[in-house]
């Protein structure tokens, strides 16, 4: 039986344009594997600590050697690997703040990007054979081509840090412009529609 995992992020709940593709996505899936389990990963509202020094020495340390502080530590850590290792595929939903990542995004990658875990000492992921669809909705326009194309950090590091744990089979869906609806220059459904129906064709 194979396994989505949907990872959110983004604060704005039901007026999100990632989370209703993501959704789009989800449903799509669903339909697509019978039997499919979908998890969601909800990480605005997952309480996520940043990386510490318990948590450094956890992770660095083999578990028979952790003190009660350094297991609480990297508890959250534990789960959340283990939650993405038994996954068959990611959608990965988010905004884009600032042509990068989100804090919370950042804090998540910052737990599941582990030594023994999600890659090895020589450097190879461990969690290969998964497909990824990355979802970043974006004020402005960062396309191919576009003139502010040089802009997006956001992606090229999300292939980066997913390849560098073994995920190479990635697909982008760049939902830009959103602002346009934030002004009334276009109603929300029609700008959804194109997106919708992009990510509607990814899945198989």
């Amino acid at each position: 039986m194979s396994t989505l995992l949907k990872i959110d992020v983004s604060p704005r709940g039901e007026y999100s344009v990632s989370r209703k593709l993501s959704g789009e996505f989800a449903a799509q899936w669903t339909k697509a594997n019978a039997g499919g389990t979908v998890v969601v990963r909800d990480l605005f509202k997952t309480e996520l600590p940043f990386v510490d020094l318990p948590w450094i020495a956890g992770a660095y340390s083999t578990p028979d050697q952790h003190t009660p502080e350094q297991q609480a530590a990297i508890k959250v850590s534990d789960d959340l690997v283990a939650e993405l290792l038994a996954a068959n595929e990611i959608v990965l939903s988010t905004p884009m703040y600032n042509f990068a990542i989100p804090a919370v995004l950042k804090a998540y990658i910052d737990h599941v990007v582990r030594l023994g875990k999600t890659f090895s000492s020589s450097y190879e992921g461990l969690a290969k054979g998964k497909k990824a669809t990355l979802i970043v909705a974006s004020g402005g326009v960062y396309t191919a081509g576009s003139p502010t194309e040089g802009y997006n950090a956001e992606t090229g590091y999300l292939k980066q840090i997913l390849g560098f744990i073994g995920i190479t089979d990635v697909t982008i869906v760049l939902a830009g412009g959103s602002s346009a609806v934030d002004q009334g220059k276009i109603g929300r459904a029609e700008f959804l529609k194109p997106f919708e129906e992009q990510v509607a064709a990814l899945v198989g």
